[in-house]
C-alpha cells in the first residue's frame, strides 16, 4: 500500500541485547562455579577431618609423646626397691655407716675408747692421717668426665664407676642428634644390667634390667628425660672389672666405660700425740740357718733404735731364744722358704711403715730411719730406699720413678726417690 510506512529495524539493538544475555549466563556460570567451589572446600575439610582417625588407626601403634612429655616423671618408690634389690639387699649405695644384717648385735662407740680431754687432739690426728691417705691415693676421685652433646650424643668418657652388686645412676646421657619423626636409641653392656628411673610405657622403654636397652619416641624431650635417668646394675661379683656400654642410634654409636670395684677403704694409724718413731714404723726379717748374723743385727739396731719394734720370721731346725721386749719372734717348719716368711714378717705389722732388711745387715751413725718415714709423711711416695754400705765399695740400688728435693727440718735431701705403686 502507498500510504503505508514500512517498519524500520534497528540491527545495533539487537546486537547490544545479545551481548548483554550473554553476559548475563557468563555471570550466573561464574557464580555457580564459586558456589560449588566453596561447598567442595567445606566438604573436603569435614572429609579430612572424620577421615584421619580412620587412616592413624589403620597403621602400627606409636608412642604418644604428646600425653608422654606432659606427663614426665620417676617411678614410684616402692617400684624402684623392686627393680633393684637382689636377695633381698639394696643395690643403691647407701651414705650410712649400718649394717642391716646385723640388727640384733651391739654396737661399740670407739670414742668411748679416749678419754673426753684427749679425744680433740685423737680427732685432729685422724684428720691429717686422712688427709694423707687421700693425697697418696688420689682421693676424692675428680667427677666423671662428660662429653658434650654432639652429633647425636653426650655421655661420660671417663670416670663412672660401681662397686659389685650396686646399682648407680649415669651421668650425661643426652641426645641432641637431629630431628626425627621417630627416635630409636638403643643402649648394650655386656657385665650388667641396664634400666631407666623414668616411669614410662613397656612401648617407649624395652628392655629394662636386662644387657639392653631400648627407646622408642616421637618426643625429643622424653627422650633426653630417659636417658638423664639411666642406670647402670652390677649384677655379678667382679672384683675390679671394666664394662664397656655403647650407645647407639641409627649409623651413630658411642661407647664409654664402667669400672666395676670397690672404693678405696682407708687405712689410718695413729701416730699418738707425740709422732714418735717406733709408733710410725716397724722392721722386719726373715732369717735361716744364721743365728749370729741374727744376733749381730739386732745388737746393732738397738744401740741406735733401742724401742723400734723388730719382726723375725724364722724357718730354721733350732728355735732361738731371744731376751728382748721389742721383738718379735715367729718361728715356722723347716726350709719354708724366704717368701713364705716375708709374708708372715709382713703381716704382723701393725705401724704404718716397716722397714724390710736381711738379716746380715747392720746399723750404724748413718744409718737414717726416721729421714725416710719423713719423706714418705710429707709427699705421696709409696717406697723409699737406701744405700746399702759393703765392705768393699758403696752400693746402691734405686728403681728410679722420681727425682727432685725433699726439704726436711731446714735441710734438703736431693733424689732419686724410689717409688711404688704397692705399699709393703
Amino acid at each position: 500500500m502507498l500510504g503505508q510506512r514500512q517498519p524500520e529495524t534497528h540491527p545495533v539493538t539487537k546486537k547490544s541485547r545479545l551481548q548483554a544475555e550473554r553476559l548475563s549466563r557468563c555471570l550466573w556460570l561464574l557464580k555457580m562455579s564459586v558456589l560449588f567451589l566453596a561447598l567442595g572446600i567445606v566438604l573436603f575439610m569435614f572429609r579430612s577431618v572424620y577421615l584421619y582417625p580412620e587412616s592413624s588407626s589403620s597403621k602400627a601403634p606409636l608412642p604418644q609423646p604428646s600425653l608422654a612429655a606432659g606427663m614426665l616423671k620417676l617411678l614410684p618408690e616402692e617400684h624402684v626397691e623392686s627393680l633393684f634389690t637382689h636377695d633381698g639387699i639394696w643395690l643403691f649405695p647407701k651414705n650410712q655407716c649400718k649394717c642391716e644384717a646385723w640388727k640384733h648385735q651391739e654396737s661399740y662407740n670407739f670414742e668411748n675408747a679416749y678419754g673426753q680431754t684427749d679425744l680433740p687432739a685423737v680427732k685432729m690426728r685422724r684428720q691429717a692421717e686422712f688427709e694423707h691417705f687421700q693425697r697418696r691415693e688420689g682421693l676424692p676421685r675428680p667427677p666423671p668426665l662428660l662429653a658434650q652433646a654432639n652429633l647425636p650424643f653426650g655421655y661420660p668418657v671417663h670416670g663412672v664407676e660401681v662397686m659389685p652388686l650396686h646399682t648407680i645412676p649415669i651421668p650425661g646421657l643426652q641426645f641432641e642428634g637431629p630431628d626425627a619423626p621417630i627416635y630409636k636409641v638403643t643402649l648394650k653392656a655386656s657385665l650388667g644390667t641396664l634400666n631407666t628411673l623414668a616411669d614410662t610405657p613397656d612401648n617407649v622403654v624395652q628392655g629394662r634390667g636386662q644387657k639392653q636397652l631400648t627407646i622408642l619416641t616421637s618426643s625429643r624431650k622424653v627422650l633426653n628425660f630417659i636417658l638423664q635417668h639411666v642406670t647402670y646394675t652390677s649384677t655379678e661379683y667382679q672384683h675390679h672389672r671394666v664394662d664397656v656400654v655403647s650407645l647407639e642410634s641409627n649409623s651413630s654409636v658411642a661407647k664409654f666405660p664402667v669400672t666395676i670395684r670397690f672404693p678405696v677403704m682407708p687405712k689410718l694409724y695413729d701416730p699418738g700425740p707425740e709422732r714418735k718413731l717406733r709408733n710410725l714404723v716397724s722392721i722386719a726379717t726373715k732369717t735361716f740357718l744364721r743365728p749370729h748374723k741374727l744376733m749381730t743385727m739386732l745388737q746393732s739396731i738397738r744401740e741406735y733404735y733401742p724401742d723400734l719394734t723388730v719382726i723375725v720370721a724364722d724357718d730354721s731346725k733350732e728355735p732361738l731364744k731371744i731376751n728382748d721386749s721389742h721383738v718379735e719372734y715367729y718361728t715356722m717348719p723347716y726350709g719354708k722358704g724366704w717368701f713364705a716368711g716375708r709374708n708372715l714378717a709382713i703381716s704382723q705389722v701393725t705401724t704404718k711403715y716397716v722397714l724390710w732388711v736381711d738379716d746380715d745387715f747392720l746399723f750404724s751413725d748413718k744409718t737414717k730411719i726416721e729421714v725416710l718415714v719423713d719423706v714418705l709423711e710429707k709427699t705421696e711416695l709409696d717406697v723409699v730406699a737406701a744405700c746399702l754400705e759393703t765392705r768393699s765399695s758403696l752400693s746402691c740400688s734405686w728403681s728410679t720413678v722420681r727425682t727432685g728435693t725433699v726439704s726436711i727440718g731446714g735441710q734438703d735431701f736431693s733424689g732419686p726417690w724410689t717409688a711404688s705403686p704397692t705399699a709393703w
